[in-house]
């Protein structure tokens, strides 16, 4: 089985679908609400368990129900949990989220102990990266956690992705230790200090050291730049329902088809699958595909093109 290693956030999500987005200060009612589990780290450790590796989060959480709850879920899940810290600083992180019928999202995030993810765990944890393949990272934990982090596993010889979301305000040098930067369009934008083509931006992100950018696309598919040049993958269509949690089933699923040894087109196209499935349920978790979903989507050669799923948030 791969062996994949995410250090990163989990949350408690509170998801309302509404008949439209809010406006600063207007309330809309009539909502549904949905009660699930997620936070990008854990999001991208429990995809890229359902889609077959074996999985090892490193995260934290607070001493309360719902870091009990997340605890006992990822376990459920075959996620590795030794690595989950809990602390009584913080309460467990937590995400609200108002989704609208075409699947758009605003998310607002209170980290609470995902900032308390310290690079002093994760050295009591350098086990899990001696035995990794790939590492999986993001930007929901303190910048210098995932900047060791990286470190560490570039050092032992493995495969690291940086899903750089949110993009901080400063990101720190961690470039020259990235084998594949995943941001979505708006985000590499901001890295790139504005580039508005992906293309252009994307250069502009391998020009300081990553060894190849991926920039998600949602209906438009994924855009990677390596230094053998680019290679441009179509998104699925499919039924949008909600598209929280597409970004992280594909960066899951990349990491699988890394560990699998998948030639980059091939791993991308598993990766744009398993986002498009994310966007066909609601919530984070609950969204995310298992593997003989992904199978059947890529063996239906009429599913490609159009819709969403090539990227997405948390």
């Amino acid at each position: 089985m791969p062996r994949i290693l995410v250090v990163g956030s989990a949350n408690v999500d509170f998801t309302v679908a509404l008949a439209r987005l809010p406006r600063p200060g207007e309330t809309v009612t009539n909502g549904t609400l949905l009660v699930a589990r997620g936070g990008k780290g854990a999001n991208q450790a429990v995809a890229a368990r359902r889609l077959g590796a074996d999985v090892r989060l490193i995260a934290c959480v607070g001493d309360d129900g719902s870091g009990q709850e997340i605890r006992a879920a990822l376990a459920a899940e075959g996620v590795g949990v030794e690595g989950v810290a809990t602390t009584d600083a913080a309460s467990t992180g937590t995400a609200l989220i108002t989704v609208d019928p075409e699947g758009r999202n605003q998310i607002a995030v209170a980290p609470g102990a995902n900032r308390a993810l310290t690079v002093d765990w994760l050295e009591r944890r350098r086990e899990d990266f001696a035995w990794a393949e790939v590492l999986v990272c993001q930007c929901e934990v303190p910048l210098e956690t995932v900047a060791w982090s990286l470190a560490e596993a570039r050092r032992r010889g493995a495969t690291t992705i940086l899903n750089p979301a949110p993009v901080p305000d400063a990101m720190p040098e961690v470039w020259r230790d990235v084998g594949y930067l995943t941001p979505n369009e708006g985000e590499a934008a901001r890295l790139a200090g504005g580039a508005e083509d992906p293309a252009v931006a994307a250069r502009a992100l391998r020009a300081r050291g990553a060894g190849a950018v991926i920039v998600t696309l949602g209906g438009d598919g994924a855009l990677a730049v390596t230094a053998a040049g680019e290679i441009r993958v179509p998104a699925f269509r499919v039924a949008v329902v909600d598209t929280t949690g597409a970004g992280d089933a594909f960066n899951g699923a990349l990491a699988v088809a890394l560990a699998e040894r998948r030639a980059l087109p091939d791993a991308l196209r598993l990766a744009a699958a398993a986002g498009a499935l994310a966007c066909t349920r609601r919530g984070a978790q609950p969204s995310l595909p298992r593997r003989d979903e992904v199978d059947r989507l890529l063996a239906t050669d009429a599913g490609r093109s159009g819709g969403a799923g090539g990227g997405g948030d948390d």
